[in-house]
């Protein structure tokens, strides 16, 4: 049986006023299967042409911390405490920095994890 999901890529913006970006990373909703996940790729060549002063480890952190709390683990701090689809909205919510969220689409599946690899192979690599 399909159910519906939420999905939104993440974006780096090392220039938030060029609105210029590269993909990083996909996170993956869905309720009625109480998933949800985010999976990211940095691909240090691509945002060294974008942003020739990337710093690329704290970039890495922030995702790091942002694929902690959205899987709830313990060691994330306050915000991996709230419930998962708190802890989704606060991820995907629109900021005007550095690290930000597409727009969020829907779709249907049988298997988020499945779905989430797939769109990341799609959208990220």
């Amino acid at each position: 049986m399909k159910v519906e999901y939420e999905y939104s890529v993440i974006r780096y913006v090392p220039r938030v006023e060029r609105e210029e970006f590269i993909n990083v990373g996909v996170l993956l909703y869905c309720k009625r299967k109480r998933y949800a996940a985010l999976r990211w790729l940095v691909d240090e060549d691509r945002c060294k042409c974008l942003f020739a002063n990337a710093d690329l480890i704290l970039l890495k952190a922030h995702l790091s911390s942002l694929e902690k709390i959205c899987a709830g683990k313990a060691d994330a701090g306050q915000l991996a405490k709230l419930e998962q689809a708190e802890r989704v909205r606060w991820i995907t919510a629109n900021r005007s920095t550095w690290i930000q969220c597409a727009p969020v689409h829907t779709g249907l599946c049988t298997d988020p994890e499945y779905t989430l690899q797939e769109l990341f192979n799609r959208l990220i690599l």
